[in-house]
């Protein structure tokens, strides 16, 4: 029998029970789909956080002093040596940062400021840009200014829509924490303290779901600012330590500015055994997360694939019935000549038949699915944030090549069962 004919047999005997072949394909559809809407939005989130990390910053390297060892400590001046261009010729630029925390007020409405002291070439390093006003310039660090740059969130938490440049408002960088834990949120008091003036705003920088983004709740302020207001930024020989320094390597250089950097903090520590300091670029962090986001993504698959091994048992079991139900017809063809494989074959292309159908179905409706995600989360009315499921090629032939598996794996056992009839016996069978 020829591959056509066999297909048009197969076909055949399917629909002489329409009712039966489509409550077992509801399960290979059912199963599909929800394999392919769940990783499609598995790949949505996972390139939703990437987009996030890449948007710290291109060629974007992290120094932070070693948490494991009690005396490791980070200062300014390693940041001006990191920014030397003959020791560290990969590093493009070098931006020092002190974290802090306070109090922030203006006209008795208050929030709790995530503060940051930074130098002019944070902005540049970090991939930041300024919607109104300017941001920290040398002068003002150099001079120590009551200045600030605000993130697009605290600036809403404060000013509302008015553009708070110019105005001065007061930061207490002593005063208790006082009502929610999270940055941005408004507390219920206010303490006085220092005024600083705002000159500029950040635009706004979502987390990569529509979110506001860890950079929205910045407050920045000139780093000598913060290392002079705030206690407990100083070294025991009185130099200005820092929390961490952000690194910005010159294109195609980020593995040479990595191995520079430990090569002049080695020096400086005067390091002979276990560096005080980590290093972690930002490539290492995307592909970490990436790895983290497929191995989720997989697993949400394999979940959704649970049904599919339902669907798979149903088609043995629906492919059994068949098999008992036509024994008589088979007991014909074997007296006709055909052969066992004939027989085989014509089963377990029924069952594989019937597990594309469904597949195909299937893919259908977990498109459906992901775009409807997707719809759902641009809705403004119901969710804040915005969201794009992402169906790719892989995922749909994953799933029809697994649909098409469990057919054939699941339908070589009624076929196998089938041939092995012995036509006589199959002749008598009422």
């Amino acid at each position: 029998m020829t591959p056509f004919a066999l297909i048009g047999t197969a076909w055949s005997s399917i629909g002489g029970n329409r009712l039966r072949t489509t409550l077992t394909l509801l399960g290979i559809i059912i199963g599909v789909g929800a394999v392919i809407a769940l990783m499609s939005i598995g790949r949505g989130a996972e390139a939703e956080i990437t987009k996030s990390i890449a948007s710290l910053g291109s060629n974007l390297i992290f120094v932070q002093p070693d948490r494991g060892q009690q005396d490791s400590e980070l200062t300014l001046d390693d940041a001006l040596a990191l920014a030397d261009p003959v020791s560290a010729p990969a590093i493009e630029a070098v931006a020092p940062e002190i974290h802090a925390s306070a109090s922030v007020s203006f006209r008795g409405r208050g929030t709790f400021a995530e503060v940051r002291g930074v130098t002019s070439e944070f902005a540049f390093v970090r991939n930041l840009s300024v919607a109104s006003g300017e941001f920290i310039s040398p002068a003002h660090v150099r001079s120590g200014s009551n200045v600030a740059v605000l993130g697009s969130q605290v600036a809403r938490d404060l000013f509302g829509a008015r553009d708070p440049v110019g105005v001065t408002l007061s930061l207490d960088p002593g005063g208790d924490r006082v009502g929610p834990s999270f940055p941005g949120e408004s507390t219920s008091a206010a303490p006085a303290g220092v005024p600083f003036t705002v000159i500029g705003v950040l635009e706004r920088k979502d987390s990569g779901f529509g979110f506001a983004g860890q950079d929205d709740y910045l407050f920045l302020m000139p780093l000598t600012t913060v290392a002079s207001r705030f206690s407990g930024n100083r070294t025991d020989t009185g130099e200005i330590a820092v929390t961490s320094v952000n690194l910005r390597a010159r294109d195609g250089l980020i593995d040479q500015a990595v191995e520079q950097a430990e090569t002049v903090l080695r020096l400086r520590h005067e390091i002979t055994d276990r560096d005080d300091f980590a290093i972690q670029n930002q490539q290492a962090l995307i592909d970490t997360v990436s790895e983290a986001s497929e191995g989720f993504t997989l697993f949400l698959g394999s979940v959704a694939g649970i049904s599919l091994l339902v669907g798979g048992i149903g088609i043995m079991n629906i492919m059994l019935v068949s098999v008992t139900e036509r024994t008589r017809e088979i007991g014909i063809r074997k007296a006709l000549g055909a052969k066992r494989r004939d027989i085989l074959a014509q089963f377990v292309t029924e069952a594989v038949l019937i597990s594309l159908a469904g597949g195909l179905l299937g893919v259908g409706l977990g498109m459906i699915l992901s775009v409807g995600v997707t719809a759902l989360f641009r809705n403004p009315d119901l969710f804040g944030p915005t969201f794009t499921a992402v169906v790719s090629g892989d995922i749909v032939a994953l799933a029809l090549a697994v649909s098409a598996g469990i057919g054939l794996f699941f339908g070589i056992y009624p076929a196998a069962h089938a041939a092995r009839l012995h036509p006589i016996e199959a002749l008598r069978h009422e």
